[in-house]
């Protein structure tokens, strides 16, 4: 891959939304973006996908912005795509959620991920 990719899981049309600052983040620092959502269709002009597995291409890390539960339940399907590591933003990670992307052989990292990639949430305003 010439350039990293993700999936943002929880990926929103609502600027103050971080889901949405995470895609303009990693847009902003080259990565190549796969926002998710099932009920959204486009974030900040780019696509989005109902699902990881509906991703045409490889994903190499997927940056969770969903509820513990709800990202438990998705960590099979990251599997099922290959992504290689999950990362866990505050408020979407509970020890539950952890210990199951362990036990699936994930490597994960919680973290906030805007600021991974080198940038701030203010940089990125709700207007």
């Amino acid at each position: 891959m010439s350039e990293r990719s993700v999936a943002i899981i929880g990926a929103s049309s609502d600027r103050s939304k971080f889901g949405n600052k995470a895609v303009r983040a990693f847009k902003a620092a080259g990565w190549r973006v796969f926002p998710i959502h099932p009920s959204e269709t486009s974030v900040e002009g780019i696509s989005v996908f109902p699902s990881v597995t509906d991703v045409p291409e490889a994903v190499e890390i997927a940056t969770l912005y969903v509820a513990p539960p709800i990202g438990r339940k998705l960590l099979p399907d990251l599997v099922r795509k290959g992504v290689r590591e999950v990362w866990v933003n505050p408020g979407a990670g509970d020890a539950a959620l952890l210990a199951e992307a362990g036990r699936l052989g994930m490597k994960h990292r919680s973290l906030c991920s805007i600021i991974e990639v080198g940038r701030s949430p203010r940089d990125f305003p709700d207007l």
